[in-house]
């Protein structure tokens, strides 16, 4: 048994301390905030294999840098004279390349898949009731470019062996009949699952408590005790922590705490914004606005409007352009489902941890022997968590992986 200590309890460093404690470690988690918000409560709440291209792709820099002077595009990059920032852009676009693309989708597909599997199997075996439902997911597209760049990556994904359909504008409507739709038509995920992400945070956050995990919240790492490629101590702002093996799930603060080891971990925060409507919408399926970037889910009790990429930093300043885009897109393709002042007002914001190749940042680096890192998932955090936490446990238990990790490393030259 090992004392491990996870730096970070949102989703992903949730999931590690589950399969740490499982496999019998002792586990304590630390989080610099209440463990209450952020991007694992904020998110769209999607288990989505269907999101094989990863966000560095061909035109996406290009989209980008057009964007670049535009506060209220589904990506906003606000540009800044900042070394990490120009560090992860000049690896970021050097990522934006078909050759990338064709290498990662297996990898995101797996994980993803997997991950599926993991959150099926927590909920029975623990008799978790968070809300988990197999809809599918459908892009909607208004336009024909739209619709046919879908398709392409819809070929891509059946290729892969994911379930999708390509639909009309009369089948997308025989869909979703009790709600009014401006598409030209729709690809259609049958793979994809959602979930109401509070409810699950919350569900597992008992659970670890209840078996003996230690939580600190509130409560900053402000340095480490490194020594002979080791850490040895964690010093926050309370305490000092010894462990034998740490865990770096920080999501974007990540970056900051791996200086302490000497690491350049280039990671960026990805701001997305959250609205919730709690009047009745009559959507049933969860849906990709494909223009607007803006993301739609049936959850437990009200309707989740989310969206937007902004990278400007660490910051949790809430944009009433972007609030306001997003809800704009709502209308054009529903419209008859309009989004309230009040909803407006009570928008929220997370800050997602973004690679340079959209890639997330899973195992050991060799600048450190005991720590291991589990972020950079970008938007796929959610539904990449439970296997990241199944393999960080596999690493530290010195178990066979479950899938293969290559395309992850840490040490991942850009």
């Amino acid at each position: 048994m090992k004392k491990c200590v996870v730096i970070g309890g949102g989703i992903v460093g949730l999931c590690s301390a589950y399969y740490l404690q499982k496999e019998g470690h002792e586990v304590t988690v630390i989080d610099q905030s209440n463990m209450d918000a952020g991007a694992s409560y904020v998110n769209a709440g999607y288990l989505s294999p269907s999101h094989i291209i990863p966000l560095a792709a061909p035109g996406v820099m290009k989209k980008g840098l057009k964007w670049m002077f535009n506060a209220s595009s589904p990506l906003y990059i606000k540009p800044r004279l900042d070394r990490d920032f120009l560090k992860w852009v000049w690896a970021f676009n050097k990522s934006c390349n078909p050759k990338h693309v064709q290498r990662s989708i297996p990898a995101i597909k797996d994980i993803a898949l997997l991950s599926q599997e993991l959150y099926d199997e927590i909920r029975h075996s623990q008799n978790f009731t968070f809300h988990y439902e197999k809809k599918g997911l459908m892009m909607l597209c208004q336009s024909e470019k739209a619709l046919d760049e879908e398709i392409k990556v819809a070929e891509l994904a059946r290729n892969e062996g994911l379930e999708v359909d390509n639909l009309t504008a009369v089948e997308v409507r025989n869909l979703e009949s009790k709600v009014e739709l401006n598409v030209q038509g729709a690809t259609y995920y049958k793979c994809d699952y959602h979930t109401t992400p509070h409810e699950f945070m919350k569900e597992m956050k008992d659970y670890l408590q209840g078996v003996g995990v230690l939580f600190y919240k509130n409560e900053k790492v402000k340095d480490v005790i490194f020594k002979d490629r080791k850490i040895t101590t964690l010093l926050t702002t309370k305490q000092e922590i010894k462990g034998d093996e740490f865990i770096l799930a920080a999501g974007s603060w990540s970056s900051i705490l791996s200086k302490k080891i000497g690491l350049q971990l280039l990671v960026q925060a990805g701001k997305g914004y959250r609205m919730n409507r709690y009047r009745e919408t009559n959507i049933t399926i969860p849906s990709i606005l494909a223009e607007a970037k803006v993301a739609i889910t049936p959850m437990n009790g009200f309707t989740r409007f989310a969206g937007t990429m902004e990278i400007a930093g660490i910051n949790h300043y809430i944009r009433k352009k972007r609030v306001e885009a997003i809800a704009n897109a709502v209308l054009k393709y529903y419209p008859d489902i309009s989004i309230s002042e009040e909803e407006k007002a009570d928008a929220d914001s997370g800050l997602r941890p973004v690679s340079p190749d959209g890639l997330p940042y899973i195992g050991k680096s060799n600048r450190c022997h005991n720590l291991t890192i589990a972020t950079g998932h970008a938007m796929m955090g959610w539904s990449m968590a439970t296997a990241t936490g199944k393999l960080v446990s596999e690493i530290i238990s010195e178990k066979k992986l479950t899938m293969n990790i290559e395309n992850f490393h840490p040490d991942r030259r850009f």
